[in-house]
């Protein structure tokens, strides 16, 4: 079947963030939404067939995991990961950033410290001072290729008895990088040594792009295996963020007791009616799909590399390893944080995410969502260089 990712759906007035949220966030509405981290490609029609299904029922109480949840999930990773994850490793919580918290109440003490690595996606940072623990931050090193590697002097120098975890962005966010498994090796050596928890959020991992390959972090090595929680999910990949769907997977006993005995007490390990349907139908289903969109994706970060090197040649763009994310690095226009915004907000009429929530290293960055038609995107880049001349000299 041939998928169609240049058809363009209105989402205003549908309770879509990206859309909806515009004039609260960026004091406009008429905006084009290129910011938040899901795509405008409609959910593929397995999975809303099998939802129309279970909706075809009129009664919508407590139900139980289907029986095939879990080896669903666990065939899925084995197949696009080489990993094979027990289904007692397995279980579902209601978002990886809520999951990410609830990690950092149970393994984390109030006097203790949490490790981030920015330039980062910025909930890391809302959800440890949220939850009132210290943070550590462990700034990743920029390449003369633009690419980020991981600080491991640094990290030596900060990390002290006190710090208990460390959040990992595997494939990293905003800069869309593939972590090798020298680099993981050597962060699972680190951590392992000093009793510290690696967190590894790993929900693009299906998102790989060109010939790169997706590292799950536990799979490294033993040290690894034995200090780590992963979180995922089908809702990138699929495009279905709003049916939450994630999962957390943890080899170790010890850990594993700890954490899914406190999900269980607080009833956070239950899914909603929806969520195991919609992923064993993405998971089952989806493979096609996924090549296409992937194929489409990197066709538009092809274009907007192009775009950029012959019209706005001051604006340089990461090329991603993963993910419908770019990273852009504006600092040659030489603007201040609000002339940016202003630049691509009031000039430009779009929406990207500003750089700098991403933390230390983000000043001068937008982070730009291509997951889009091609339309659409090349009407954008049109807006902003056309929006150039108005603001840059």
């Amino acid at each position: 079947m041939k998928y169609d990712f240049d058809k363009i759906i209105d989402r205003r007035g549908t309770g879509a963030l990206k859309t909806d949220a515009l004039q609260e966030r960026y004091g406009s509405a008429d905006l084009l939404p290129l910011w938040v981290a899901d795509m405008d490609f409609e959910t593929p029609p397995f999975i809303t067939d099998a939802l129309r299904q279970r909706m075809e029922h009129p009664i919508f109480g407590y139900t139980i995991e289907p029986h095939d949840y879990w080896q669903t999930v666990a065939q899925w990773i084995a197949v696009h990961h080489d990993w094979i994850v027990r289904q007692e490793w397995l279980t579902y919580i209601p978002g990886v950033v809520k999951g990410i918290g609830m990690a950092i109440n149970v393994f984390v003490e109030k006097d203790e410290k949490v490790i981030i690595q920015p330039p980062v996606y910025h909930p890391f940072r809302f959800v440890v001072e949220g939850n009132a623990r210290q943070l550590v931050l462990n700034p990743l090193r920029q390449n003369a290729d633009g690419l980020y590697s991981m600080d491991f002097e640094n990290l030596a120098a900060v990390a002290d008895d006190k710090c208990r975890m460390l959040i990992l962005s595997n494939p990293h966010n905003p800069g869309g990088i593939v972590w090798d498994r020298e680099t993981l090796k050597r962060l699972a050596d680190f951590c392992h040594s000093r009793g510290i928890i690696v967190v590894s959020d790993e929900i693009h991992s299906d998102l790989a792009l060109w010939d790169n390959r997706h590292t799950p972090f536990a799979t490294v090595s033993p040290e690894a295996a034995q200090c780590s929680i992963t979180f995922g999910a089908p809702s990138k990949t699929f495009n279905i963020a709003g049916i939450v769907s994630s999962y957390a997977i943890v080899p170790d006993d010890t850990l594993r007791r700890r954490f899914f005995s406190w999900l269980q007490a607080n009833e956070f390990n239950e899914p909603t009616l929806f969520a195991p349907i919609a992923t064993i139908a993405a998971f089952r289903y989806g493979e096609e799909w996924r090549r296409q969109m992937l194929r489409y994706v990197e066709g538009n970060i092809d274009f907007v590399i192009d775009f950029f090197a012959n019209h706005i040649p001051q604006i340089k763009p990461l090329r991603p390893q993963a993910s419908f994310l770019v990273w852009l690095d504006c600092r040659a226009l030489n603007l201040t944080r609000d002339q940016l915004n202003d630049l691509f907000v009031r000039h430009a009429h779009l929406a990207l995410n500003d750089g700098e929530i991403f933390g230390q290293g983000g000043k001068g960055f937008m982070r730009l969502n291509v997951g889009t038609s091609r339309q659409l995107l090349e009407k954008a880049l049109e807006q902003l260089e056309k929006a150039i001349p108005k603001i840059w000299y």
